[in-house]
């Protein structure tokens, strides 16, 4: 097996980039398209960048990242001769754009407008059915052509899409150092090259470091080093790290909750965090590091109960079953040490809600979002 990492072509962040859009479309072809909600399009790209909707067509996005979203917008490539995509948005529109734009064969420039995951420098998409469930991880032939991260964009955004972004990237470096030791195969089809597992790192230690200033940036909506270094950490190096780097338990216990509806309110990462929590006992997690990790989610308001994520009164069958979806052959949980059936993830998922509701219940711990 050979050693391999994944790049976009281009990263660039900073404030007013918005306005730079549309001489790099015009780089890449002189037919584009930008693809996205129709807030985006009403009161986004009105307020940053007026020019943009006037310049471009604009097509929809329908709110899920499903086969005939996909669909949808991959014909409509192909039947407007479309040569360069630019898909703006969430995860989901993004990885909308990276997957039809992949079939059609023609690049994609991401424009995260909210630093919420690490999908827009990735060359995979997670698809899901109409109804929010998880299906399925597809893989693109190329990494985006480009991606623009417009820091106004990111200051004026809802603080809880950072924070969730911090809980997508906190898993990077766990998940990486599983495969790492355990010699697990990447999610770009080889093993973690050093460059992932020191980038992940590097993504973990800037979250501990920044994320408490970030977040106080964002819900200032000021610009700051803080907000800056951990908007990289979120969507740049948690992007290389997780695709160079690997995936195991954090991930697949968030699809496997996708498969309660109750989870459907809260964010990618927000059930990313809970899976980092679970990966720790999984895996036997030392105290100390597990102390670090809650203590961080607990001060950035991240959810560390499964209270925090809908499931306060779950039926125990339920979890039973999202554990079930957490092993489905395939999953990256299987990159982790050891043989893991459902009846360890569902123990480990009741020891870190039960230790997130023990230290809820004591007095030294910092009141977040979720309280």
């Amino acid at each position: 097996m050979k050693y391999k990492a994944a790049f976009p072509s281009q990263y660039l962040q900073g404030k007013q980039l918005l306005q730079e859009l549309p001489d790099l479309m015009k780089s890449f072809g002189s037919n584009g398209l930008l693809f996205g909600s129709s807030s985006i399009k009403e009161k986004l790209l009105p307020r940053f960048a007026p020019e943009l909707p006037g310049q471009f067509r604009f097509e929809l996005f329908n709110r899920e990242c499903s086969q005939t979203e996909v669909k949808r917008l991959y014909d409509f490539i192909r039947q407007n001769n479309i040569d360069i995509l630019a898909g703006i948005g969430g995860g989901k529109a993004i990885d909308t754009a990276k997957i039809a734009a992949d079939l059609a064969g023609i690049p994609v420039i991401v424009v995260p407008t909210i630093a919420s995951t690490d999908a827009p420098c990735s060359g995979c998409a997670v698809t899901y059915t109409t109804d929010g469930v998880f299906e399925s991880v597809l893989y693109q032939k190329r990494n985006p052509a480009a991606v623009v991260v417009d820091m106004d964009v990111i200051a004026a955004a809802p603080t809880r899409f950072l924070i969730a972004g911090m809980g997508d990237a906190l898993a990077t470096w766990f998940e990486a150092r599983s495969c790492h030791q355990t010699k697990s195969v990447n999610e770009c089809g080889g093993l973690c090259t050093l460059t992932g597992l020191h980038l992940a790192r590097l993504c973990y230690d800037t979250l501990l470091q920044y994320g408490v200033a970030a977040k106080t940036a964002n819900e200032e909506h000021e610009v700051t080093p803080a907000l800056n270094y951990v908007t990289e950490a979120n969507i740049l190096l948690s992007g290389i790290g997780f695709e160079s780097g690997g995936l195991a338990a954090a991930h697949s216990v968030h699809n496997g909750l996708t498969a309660i509806p109750e989870t459907h309110n809260y964010y990618h990462g927000e059930k990313v965090a809970f899976g980092v929590l679970t990966g720790l006992f999984l895996t036997d997690a030392s105290q100390q590091e597990i102390e670090e990790v809650y203590a961080f989610c607990e001060l950035i308001g991240l959810p560390t109960t499964l209270e925090q994520i809908g499931l306060d009164q779950t039926d125990p069958c339920d979890l039973l079953k999202a554990a079930e979806k957490v092993c489905a052959p395939g999953q990256p949980i299987h990159h982790e040490a050891g043989k893991i059936t459902p009846e360890k993830v569902l123990g480990a998922m009741n020891l870190a809600d039960a230790m997130g509701r023990e230290r809820k219940q004591s007095d030294h711990k910092p009141e977040g979002i979720y309280s």
